[in-house]
């Protein structure tokens, strides 16, 4: 009774060796010296296929130097162990001194002859396929145990292995398909923000090219400008992807969508306990982006509070999380992005001076759609190709409707743009989308009186009778400037005006 008890402590220990750790040779370690401390089985050794060479390797061995494991290697079919993995079944040899195949070629053992030791020899299996030999020990004094009760145990325990060994194969399969796909998704970022994916060929967005190139092989901060909807965070990551850095983090805070109470927390992380709800500590995106760069949107509705924290991190990278005391420091590339009128934020004590003179190291301006429509083709030709594939339609625009497109003001700039051209995909059930058809589908608030280059133009509502008059005049104009080739002199005599009052008409509604 009490050498079942041995046994039944044996394989308990060994199940819980088992579940503890996914690491197959860490978990055979230990198994190794269960058999020998509870069970006193000696020179524990798990020898499995190797999957290239074809021959048998140690794996783990309980006893064995490193210098002898590497003198464990079999051919299938050599020796005791290689007649094991060929046949599938177990050998027991009484007297390894009286056993020709049995080859000693670690050579741990002495002299074989004299050492009187009887060698236990079980398959591993996977589904009834062998896949390696566990191999132990026994000296003719161990009499507390029967070959037959060896042989049980053992069995078992080689069954555990092959569940191990398995399960260590789906992990590191998983692992390498994990490891690869995050390669083909960093692939595909780094493809699919390249500079060269930006859409556009406006002299205005060739200046911005030439400024992305030149500015991501350095470290400098930069600050991107320009109205909402005009790609500033796509620039970001054409920055950060085309620099030295492609292969850390892009990291990404919109300052204006968190509340301020949470903002610092969120940019510098906080420690257990920090406040009502700091269960435990959190690292901040400072943190998560060390190595690589940090893209702050919105960076102009940073809270005055906050600013002078924010401004040492620029200057010196180190900083305290919210509620410690350890200065941590971190190597961050800052590239922040707004909309707002900065120059009118210093005048109005809103916006620091010291700040804003670190983050406008390097800024880069963003045009507004309105004032690059030669742009607009491009830019349909592009989101038309994709919401095709997506949705699986064919739809394409009339040459009037592209006019139309290129005519309209678009406020939100490329992010309504983008918008409008899939809502005219789904929606439309025609093929080509005429400019009647078109119209059902773009914003028309602000298509009459909405912001110009030169500032907002205080106008009328357009359910006003004076708005309708001005709706009506400027779609006129813009009829004849496109029955026109965009000739003004042309449209003007159309129109019964002047090619200084079209000229004004034009600025006044803003018509590109």
């Amino acid at each position: 009774m009490d050498q079942k008890i041995l046994e039944l402590t044996a394989l308990y220990e060994i199940s819980k060796s088992l579940a503890s750790s996914l690491d197959l040779r860490v978990a055979a370690n230990k198994i190794m010296g269960i058999l020998s401390s509870v069970l006193g089985m000696r020179r524990g050794t798990l020898t499995l296929l190797h999957p290239e060479t074809g021959e048998l390797v140690i794996e783990v061995a309980h006893g064995l130097t490193q210098e002898e494991m590497e003198r464990g290697h079999y051919r299938i079919g050599e020796g005791v162990t290689g007649r094991v993995m060929e046949t599938g079944e177990p050998m027991i040899v009484p007297d390894i001194g009286q056993e020709p195949l049995f080859l000693n070629r670690t050579a741990s053992r002495g002299d074989v002859t004299h050492e009187n030791i009887t060698f236990l020899c079980m398959p591993v299996k996977i589904y009834g396929e062998t896949i390696g030999v566990l191999s132990v020990d026994r000296l003719f004094k161990d009499t507390a145990m029967s070959l037959d009760d060896d042989i049980r145990v053992l069995t078992i325990v080689a069954s555990q292995i092959g569940q191990a060994v398995k399960v260590s194969e789906m992990v590191n399969q998983e692992r390498q398909q994990l490891i690869e796909q995050n390669r083909r998704l960093e692939q595909q970022l780094q493809t699919t923000f390249r500079l060269r994916n930006v859409v556009g060929q406006d002299r205005k967005m060739e200046e911005v090219y030439q400024a992305v190139e030149q500015v991501s092989a350095t470290k400098a901060t930069v600050l991107i400008r320009g109205e909402s909807g005009t790609g500033k965070e796509l620039i970001a990551r054409a920055i950060h992807y085309g620099s030295a850095r492609v292969g850390a983090p892009f990291i990404k805070v919109n300052c204006a969508a968190i509340p301020e109470p949470l903002l610092e927390s969120e940019l510098f992380g906080h420690e257990k306990g920090a406040f009502t709800g700091a269960t435990e500590t959190r690292k901040g995106r400072f943190e998560q982006a060390d190595g690589g760069t940090l893209f702050l949107d919105e960076v102009g509705d940073l809270p005055l509070t906050l600013q002078p924290k924010f401004l040492r991190v620029l200057q010196e990278m180190k900083f305290e999380r919210v509620g410690g005391s350890s200065t941590l420091s971190v190597d961050v590339r800052i590239i922040g992005a707004t909309h707002r009128n900065l120059e009118q934020g210093l005048r109005d004590h809103t916006f620091r001076d010291d700040l804003y003179y670190r983050l406008n190291v390097v800024p880069i301006y963003l045009p507004a759609l309105r004032e690059r429509a030669a742009d607009i083709p491009l830019l349909l030709n592009h989101f038309l190709k994709r919401f095709n594939e997506e949705h699986g339609k064919s739809i394409e625009f009339s040459h009037e409707a592209i006019d139309l497109m290129v005519q309209h003001v678009w406020p939100g700039n490329v992010r309504e743009f983008e918008n409008c051209v899939e809502r005219a995909v789904i929606m439309s059930r025609e093929t080509v989308i005429d400019p009647n058809e078109l119209k059902k589908h773009m914003n028309r608030v602000l298509s009459s009186g909405a912001e110009s280059v030169r500032g907002p133009i205080q106008e009328s509502p357009l359910d006003s009778l004076p708005g309708n008059v001005r709706a009506i005049e400027r779609e006129q104009i813009t009829d004849a400037l496109s029955q026109c080739g965009g000739v003004q002199a042309r449209a003007a005599k159309l129109l019964g005006l002047t090619p200084r009052q079209i000229g004004y008409k034009i600025r006044k509604y803003n018509i590109a």
